[in-house]
């Protein structure tokens, strides 16, 4: 029979230092990606640590032109908001397609980003918006946060405290759900700021990724769909299996980035 030690932290200290103190450790937040991978024999730490009770993980706020969510929220939290709803509709709206009722109330967002299941949504938002992901170590910007499936930037034991999500003039998500997960079997996020447009995509390869072929054509800051619809994109490298072909998830990418602006 499988074991491991459980405990529960009252602090991002007490947590880093269980964390550190354990010969191999794994941070347990809304658990809804954990806890089946340990009922399934998937992964075996010899350690979780319970951040369920950090409340200073939790809550959203506006700080310099930015809209920074704790990594503790949960996803119906940032669904919710009232404050994400006004100045970041798009990512409000993101939210409310995660999964079911339980696991938007469980889930939380530093969770789904340690995480980075190539399914997740979080990372199309993080990517087009230019976020920041910030951990107890230090500021991660997007472009260096995804590095491949299930895989990201951060250091053994290092702890997502907050993600920085720059307000944008205008932003639009949209995704074709799994008709039975309802994750995105290809997911699209668009976002005009003051730099420019970024357009990010999950659901489609092994992490979320920038279109850069659809930013180009977006160059003048006008999103016009039209200037995409022609755009061919290949099918090499992007994920295949029941759900989906390599080939439909190209068909996809172009058809919900036109209608996550439209």
């Amino acid at each position: 029979m499988y074991d491991f030690s459980y405990s529960r932290a009252s602090s991002s200290d007490e947590a880093i230092s269980k964390h550190g103190a354990s010969d191999d450790a794994r941070y347990l937040a809304g658990g809804m990606t954990l806890i089946p991978v340990l009922k399934q024999r998937l992964d075996q730490p010899s350690d979780v640590v319970d951040l369920g009770d950090l409340e200073d993980l939790r809550g959203i706020t506006e700080d310099s032109g930015a809209i920074v969510v704790k990594a503790m929220t949960t996803h119906h939290q940032v669904h919710s908001s009232e404050l994400v709803k006004s100045r970041i509709p798009a990512l409000a709206d993101l939210a409310g397609t995660i999964g079911d009722p339980m696991v938007r109330n469980r889930g939380t967002i530093g969770g789904s980003l340690a995480n980075n299941d190539p399914a997740a949504s979080y990372p199309s938002a993080v990517l087009a918006l230019n976020a920041t992901i910030n951990t107890d170590k230090r500021s991660i910007p997007a472009d260096e946060f995804f590095t491949g499936m299930f895989d990201t930037a951060l250091e053994e034991g290092e702890l997502i405290v907050a993600v920085s999500f720059p307000i944008p003039e205008q932003a639009g998500y949209k995704h074709f759900p799994n008709p039975a997960s309802r994750y995105p079997i290809v997911g699209s996020f668009v976002a005009k700021t003051s730099d420019g447009v970024r357009v990010a995509i999950t659901g489609a390869g092994a992490c979320a990724y920038r279109q850069t072929e659809f930013e180009e054509a977006w160059a003048d800051g006008n999103l016009d769909p039209d200037k995409i619809k022609d755009i061919k994109i290949s099918d090499e490298g992007l994920n295949s299996d029941i759900h989906a072909s390599a080939e439909y998830r190209a068909h996809l990418i172009n058809v919900m980035t036109r209608r996550a602006i439209g």
